[in-house]
């Protein structure tokens, strides 16, 4: 077989083979295509995400006249700030927010502890049937939603005087363990023994060890239980409607679903009121998103 063969003048003829693309090209345009799609979907549920809020934020900063128009998607021009004062002043939002604040909190900080100590116990007495079967009954727990028990709830608070945001913390806790459990025992298996141990031979009691070796290291896990802790407790509507006995102490949802008639037609106000209640739940997500990734990864792997 002759080879193709090349000639520039002055020179003598080259022997050297031309390479064949024809075999990369199917492949690359194959990966080119792949790209464009993945690029497209994320733009389209980027959308679906950016434009309510892009919405909500216009409507909100509009006046009661430019609200009623019906264009949405205008810029407001004037900025108003109408709907935030009458939407304050209408929903006594300083009380709601502390309240809706405060059961958030003690939400997450106590997801976090009693998820991570049940986490470490379990991961580290594997071996014993006591500890499996504990972490399987949580496991099994996941499966029992609030709306299956919502009357056995009502009932039990009502019966220990928990009719109140406390007890709407408390409950959070309880239906939040069982995923934090979950998150923190596969992120502590990635976590090589040999830390604790050389902890203990320095004098170090189990207590001593989590508190100062283990915990520490559990952030990007805590930062991840916690955010979703928070989501979960901030915009929970049906356990505070049904477990808070005084409507005076209610949360920013349920205050919000008491107002929606007087919502209905001022549209700036409602939508103000939506975005209040919404800023406290992006800024924690945005401050803290690193570590949910990262906590995430570093769990998904041993």
């Amino acid at each position: 077989m002759t080879l193709p063969t090349t000639t520039v003048p002055g020179c003598a003829a080259s022997t050297t083979p031309r390479r064949s693309t024809e075999g990369s090209l199917p492949t690359s345009r194959r990966s080119d295509r792949h790209r464009w799609g993945t690029t497209v979907l994320l733009f389209l549920g980027a959308l679906t995400v950016i434009l309510p809020f892009y919405v909500t934020i216009s409507m909100a900063f509009k006046t009661g006249e430019q609200a009623v128009e019906g264009e949405a998607f205008a810029w407001p021009a004037p900025f108003s700030i109408e709907g935030f004062t009458t939407a304050w002043a209408l929903t006594d939002f300083p009380r709601a927010f502390t309240i809706s604040i405060l059961i958030t909190l003690v939400t997450v900080i106590g997801t976090i502890l009693l998820s991570a100590m049940a986490s470490y116990a379990i991961s580290r007495n594997w071996e014993k049937k006591a500890y499996r079967w504990a972490f399987y009954y949580l496991l099994a727990a996941m499966f029992l939603p609030f709306p299956v028990l919502a009357l056995s709830q009502v009932k039990l608070t009502g019966m220990v005087e928990l009719a109140n945001p406390l007890g709407v913390a408390l409950l959070h806790i309880m239906f939040q363990i069982s995923f934090s459990t979950l998150l923190f025992t596969a992120f502590l298996r990635s976590l090589p023994a040999e830390l604790e141990e050389s902890a203990r031979m320095d004098g170090a009691s189990t207590a001593g060890a989590f508190w100062r070796i283990v915990f520490p290291l559990m952030a990007p896990m805590s930062a991840t239980v916690g955010i979703f802790a928070f989501l979960k407790s901030w915009n929970d509507f049906m356990m505070p409607s049904l477990i808070i006995a005084d409507p005076t102490l209610q949360t920013l949802p349920v205050i919000q679903e008491i107002f929606q008639t007087q919502f209905s037609n001022n549209y700036h106000v409602s939508f103000a009121s939506y975005l209040m209640a919404m800023a406290p739940a992006i800024i924690a997500y945005v401050i803290s998103q690193r570590w949910v990734l990262s906590g995430l990864t570093q769990g998904a792997v041993k």
